[in-house]
């Protein structure tokens, strides 16, 4: 059944992934297909027949969703049908893995599929945009994705900026989560922390206080601007308080010159607030040491 292809997100891959259709034998969709726009005809394949793509963006799926959607199927079948690679002896999944994984629970034989040649390369690609279309990469995903597309395509931020249909800004901030400590990381993925949380944390360089951190995070519910006014605080230079040395200073120094005569060594006046302070008398050995204090038991005898 012809109709128009998506719009929107993945606007680039036409660019970036010919048109290689390859059509299995099977029986075509009859079917309405409802839901995205379609392209090419599709066919019926056996749900043994077809395998997940261990390298696909996305690594979690709600248990509680995916039962949803099984249950869904049993009623009324797949609506969107999902699209596959002929491998060596089965199919692998290039979109679609989550109706396959419900199709599965609800004990479906068959299942509607397009089948298309694609690169390694590509594939990622194409998983990567129908994840985002629907929404269904959580942010660490997104940017190990990103990442992927970055080394594997050889592409520049700018370039995967348009390929996924995101400003180069957006992709930038997601890979800086992967800077993040590998806790850290996982507690994003476990929705313990949010993104906004996280963006704030990747001031903290020390790991250790990093997840310290974010722990505190969500053990305290800490907002994200609360959390971006402590960092301030705590990067914040501590001021070190300069004492101004006018007349007293000059007067200080003088003394300083005067009792290291008398002592016959260094000494150091340290001035406080107030008119406080304490004095400093260095000595090199004990001998120098008796020496000095000699010198103050007979000040205090005169």
């Amino acid at each position: 059944m012809a109709q128009k292809r998506p719009t929107g997100l993945g606007k680039g891959l036409d660019n970036l992934i010919p048109k290689k259709i390859e059509k299995p034998k099977g029986k075509p969709v009859t079917e309405k297909v409802v839901g995205e726009p379609l392209m090419e005809e599709y066919v019926t394949l056996k749900v043994n027949d077809i395998e997940m793509n261990p390298d696909q963006p996305r690594k979690a799926f709600d248990e509680d969703s995916l039962l949803e959607l099984a249950e869904s199927m049993k009623q009324f079948g797949v609506i969107t049908p999902i699209t596959v690679t002929k491998k060596e002896g089965y199919y692998e999944i290039v979109a679609g893995e989550r109706r396959w994984r419900a199709a599965k629970m609800a004990g479906l034989k068959e299942i509607p599929a397009r089948v298309q040649e694609y690169t390694e390369q590509e594939i990622l690609l194409v998983s990567l945009i129908e994840n985002l279309q629907r929404e269904d990469l959580n942010p660490i995903e997104e940017a190990m994705s990103f990442k992927r597309l970055l080394e594997e395509f050889d592409l520049k931020q700018d370039e995967v900026a348009e390929r996924v249909s995101k400003s180069r800004a957006a992709v930038t901030n997601s890979l800086r989560l992967l800077k993040l400590q590998d806790k850290v990381q996982q507690m994003i993925i476990d929705e313990l922390i949010s993104t906004g949380h996280a963006r704030a944390l990747l001031a903290i360089e020390n790991e250790k206080e990093q997840y310290l951190l974010a722990n505190r995070i969500f053990d305290e519910k800490l907002s994200v601007r609360e959390i971006e006014k402590y960092i301030k605080q705590l990067k914040k230079p501590k001021k070190t308080k300069k004492v101004e040395k006018g007349k007293e200073g000059f007067v200080y120094k003088n003394l300083e010159e005067t009792l290291k005569k008398v002592m016959g060594t260094k000494v150091k006046i340290n001035e406080k607030s107030k008119g406080k302070g304490k004095i400093e008398i260095e000595y090199y050995s004990e001998e120098e040491l008796e020496r000095i204090y000699d010198m103050i038991l007979s000040v205090d005898r005169h």
